[in-house]
């Protein structure tokens, strides 16, 4: 990773991304500020692009139920009506009641130190491009259906909420120790992909799950991929792909765990992961915690939109 500090000011041009994958970002990054925020452009949405986000937004509602922790199923209907792509002001300002946070425009995936300055401000950046038709099930990076409906959510949770400051405050020093593939890491298997340890069993989440229909099934009932105990220096170990469902899956117990476990100074611990080998997503390690795939609780009881 460059430690220019120019990273984190907009040239025009896509970041760098650590995830293994085979398509580079996209969005318009010319028309980005300094600080890679842009205005959301809601007049500009077109009418399938809305019908678009409401299909979206019917079909994940309607997987909650059984898979996702219920902080977030608590939190969703803040998003407002299901039936058109929201206004990020209008969200903000529900958010900013309850957390503090604020939402703000972003073309897209945008460089380390950019993101981290954001989140230390508790600003979250929204990708303001919709996934095309054809994507509908799958897409590689964040559109405004995955950060609105995978990340909101958890951002009306205070604990969570000051996870997220506190990941962008570590961030800006990781990025003066060379360390953010490492810090990428961790957002990539909590925030994005984490699983969390609930007294009706395993329920996802990590906004990567929550937006996706297939991956939210996948991560939490099929017994193919590897559902681990939450270890710090083992996640930072382990590389990801973009592009694919993950082989692994960490576990944590309970919010709480999860910031404390991550507000200690990192540096002696980026020392300590760099003199070890990097270990691929499908690795198996002796004496690790593992979980099994959980049953999905059929309920009868129906999650209706706000």
């Amino acid at each position: 990773m460059s430690t220019d500090r120019r990273d984190g000011v907009n040239r025009g041009l896509a970041p760098r991304t650590y995830g293994q994958g085979e398509r580079p970002p996209r969005g318009d990054y010319a028309r980005a500020r300094q600080d890679f925020t842009c205005e959301q452009r809601w007049q500009d949405y077109t009418p399938a692009e809305h019908a678009l986000y409401e299909r979206l937004y019917a079909r994940q509602l309607a997987q909650l139920q059984g898979l996702a922790c219920p902080e977030f199923i608590d939190a969703v209907e803040q998003l407002g009506s299901p039936t058109h792509i929201p206004r990020l002001d209008t969200v903000s300002s529900r958010l900013e009641r309850t957390s503090g946070w604020r939402l703000v425009g972003a073309p897209g995936l945008i460089p380390e130190e950019a993101f981290f300055a954001l989140l230390a401000q508790r600003r979250f950046p929204v990708t303001d491009w919709m996934r095309r038709p054809e994507e509908f099930d799958y897409v590689v990076e964040p559109d405004i259906f995955h950060d609105l409906f995978g990340h909101v959510p958890l951002l009306f949770n205070p604990t969570f909420a000051d996870y997220m400051q506190a990941y962008g405050m570590g961030g800006l020093k990781a990025a003066r120790l060379g360390a953010c593939e490492l810090l990428a890491r961790l957002y990539w298997y909590t925030v994005e992909f984490g699983l969390i340890n609930t007294p009706a069993g395993l329920r996802a989440y990590g906004a990567g799950l929550l937006s996706s229909a297939g991956e939210l099934h996948h991560a939490i009932v099929d017994p193919a991929p590897q559902r681990l105990a939450f270890q710090l220096e083992r996640l930072m170990r382990t590389r990801y792909r973009i592009d694919r469902y993950q082989a692994s899956y960490f576990v944590i117990d309970s919010f709480q765990q999860l910031f404390e476990a991550t507000a200690l100074d990192f540096a002696p611990l980026y020392e300590r992961v760099r003199s070890l080998p990097a270990l691929e997503a499908d690795s198996i390690l002796p004496d690790e915690r593992h979980y099994a795939a959980a049953r999905r609780c059929l309920s009868t009881s129906v999650i209706t939109p706000g």
